[in-house]
Formats: structure tokens, C-alpha cells, sequence
């Protein structure tokens, strides 16, 4: 443990820690007997008490409220590729159990005790995503680690989302191992769609949504508006029901991408290419699934935009029938 740095918490500082929590925040450290500041982004450090008792290895953020990121709560396991090998073996079996076929987010960041990475996995092929300067400093051993456990014919990292620059990171796309085509199968809920996963967003597909479009399969409307469809998740998922289906987003080569399954599929599908409060207005269907863009970035702001889209009636009659029924705010279907 004396290889790293030490950040060293104010007293009663450690609860939350001690607790299962895995972030530490600037305030919560005593910058008197180990400067903060002083630390290079995306070092590891071994936490401590006020007491000095280790708490874990963190990878560090100084400049960040959140300041450090737990790694591992055990000094016998130090931040490496074993630990990410370790770590990817336990998530695998957890999807395994889940998903009878390999497409699905592998690894989700804290949630699978990797904070700051992406891994998704798209049958032969893996993508993925480093957040955090600990994650980027590691990416050597992240894709060695992924090759040993899935052993896929190739490797993108899509490490060019705009969060990065908060920890100085610059914007790329690359091969790290094999080869990666432009577009690769992904099958979801019964479904062979694409993913766009060198030029499309994020990673190329919304695998957080998986199971949320599993969800979504309850219901049977005659037409649904998928706005903010990106490729059609959703709305394709409701045209192999029966739906008639219409995609509604502001990237026109997402649209083509969606169309071309539809088409390939024999699904009844239209897109509409445009700025989704322009392309809204007059339409009429029987459901619309919106999945909150960025435009929304919190519960308040998607009320505004739902007002707006369906009427506020309409939308506080739907919040009250489906609270209950899904739990997330990340997506909505309006009946």
C-alpha cells in the first residue's frame, strides 16, 4: 500500500464509505495532511480514515467534487488488469444468467465496481468507453482484460463523449484489437437490429434501455411515435408487434440505419428527419415513447416538454396511471 499516495478522510468522514458507497467528495477530505490539489488526475490513491485505517484504492479526480472513485476495499487487491479481468469475469456471469444472447452492457461503471467504464458487448465484438482519467490511464490493461474473457474478433474504444473534457481527457475513436466494422449486428428482445458503433451516439446502441424495451413490449397500440429515436429502438420493437410505427429524430444517418432494418425486417415504419418539436406539430398517433434527451436533463424540465408535445392534462392523467407501473424517469410511454 505505501506504492500510493494516501488521501486521508476528516473525522466522521467515513461513514458513507464504510456503508457501500463508492465516491468520495473534495469536502470530505483533509487537504491539511494530504493535499488534494497536489494529486495527478487519474492517480490511484488508498484511502483512509481519520483514524488512518485503509479504506479502499480510489482512482482521483482532484479538480472534481467527486474527488476519488473506489476501486477495491481490499489492500490484497490493487488496481490493475487483474482486478479488471476479476471484475469483468463476475459481470459476465451475472449477463450470462440474464441474457440468453451476448449483446448487453457488460460493464456499468460503478454498478459492476469499474467507475468511469463501458463495456458493451455486441456478439463478436466489444465497445468500449472510458469516462474518467483512471479509466484512460488503464486502457491498456482494460482491452487485454477483455480479450481474455470474451476473446472477441475486435475492440473500439469510443472514448469521444463531451464528459470527458471534465477530466482533461481529449476526444477519439479507435481500434484496439482486431478489426470492428462500421455497423454490427446487435439482437435485443427477439430482434436482429444495427448499431452504428463507430459513428453513431454514445457507444452505438442504448443497452441502459434494454430492459426498459422489454418493458415497453406490454403494450399494443395501433401507431406509436418514437421521438428522439436515434435508431428506432423503440419504435421498431413496437412494429414487429403489429404497430404501424413512425421515427422521428435530427440525424438523418440514424434514420437510414432504422429504415433499413424496418425494411429488412417487413416492419411498417416511416421516419421523419428534424428537430423534434417542428416535426411534431399537428401529428396525431396512439402512442409516443419519448426517451428523455438532453434537452431534458432533469424531471422538471421533461414535464415542460411533455406540456408541450401532448397537452398537460393529457400528461398529468398519464403520471398518475403509470408511476407505479414503471419506476424509472428515464423513459415514458403516453397512452
Amino acid at each position: 500500500m505505501s506504492d500510493f499516495p494516501e488521501l486521508k478522510l476528516k473525522a466522521r468522514e467515513d461513514r458513507r464509505l464504510r456503508a457501500g458507497h463508492v465516491w468520495v467528495y473534495s469536502n470530505e477530505i483533509d487537504t491539511a495532511a494530504t493535499p488534494l490539489k497536489g494529486m495527478e488526475t487519474g492517480a490511484v490513491a488508498r484511502i483512509s480514515g481519520a483514524d488512518g485505517k485503509f479504506l479502499g484504492y480510489a482512482g482521483v479526480s482532484p479538480h472534481s467534487l467527486i474527488a476519488a472513485r473506489i476501486l477495491s476495499r481490499d489492500p490484497a487487491h490493487v488496481p490493475g488488469a487483474s482486478l479488471v479481468v476479476h471484475r469483468l469475469k463476475v459481470a459476465l456471469s451475472l449477463r450470462e444468467r440474464l441474457y440468453a444472447e451476448p449483446h448487453y452492457r457488460l460493464c456499468f461503471s460503478e454498478g459492476d465496481l469499474l467507475p468511469g467504464l463501458i463495456v458493451e458487448r455486441f456478439g463478436d465484438y466489444a465497445v468500449l468507453q472510458a469516462g474518467t482519467a483512471t479509466m484512460e490511464a488503464m486502457k491498456g490493461g482494460i482491452v487485454d482484460a477483455v480479450v481474455k474473457v470474451l476473446k472477441p474478433a475486435g475492440v473500439l474504444w469510443r472514448n469521444d463523449s463531451g464528459a470527458r473534457e471534465a477530466e482533461g481527457l481529449e476526444r477519439y475513436v479507435e481500434v484496439a484489437h482486431g478489426e470492428v466494422p462500421e455497423q454490427v449486428p446487435v439482437v435485443e428482445n427477439g430482434l436482429q437490429l444495427t448499431a452504428p458503433v463507430h459513428h453513431g451516439q454514445k457507444t452505438g446502441w442504448f443497452f441502459d434501455q434494454r430492459d426498459n424495451r422489454a418493458r415497453f413490449a406490454r403494450y399494443r397500440p395501433r401507431s406509436v411515435l418514437d421521438v428522439f429515436s436515434y435508431t428506432g429502438g423503440w419504435g421498431l420493437s413496437a412494429a414487429a408487434r403489429g404497430a404501424t410505427a413512425t421515427l422521428v429524430d435530427a440525424s438523418a444517418q440514424a434514420l437510414e440505419v432504422g429504415a433499413a432494418d424496418a425494411a429488412r425486417l417487413g416492419l411498417a415504419v416511416s421516419t421523419l428527419q428534424g428537430p423534434a418539436f417542428d416535426v411534431m406539430k399537428g401529428l396525431a398517433v396512439g402512442l409516443i415513447g419519448l426517451d428523455k434527451p438532453a434537452a431534458a436533463p432533469h424531471w422538471g424540465r421533461f414535464e415542460d416538454l411533455a406540456d408541450t408535445l401532448i397537452g398537460p392534462q393529457s400528461f398529468r392523467k398519464w403520471e398518475q396511471v403509470t408511476a407505479a407501473r414503471i419506476a424509472t424517469t428515464r423513459i415514458s410511454s403516453i397512452a
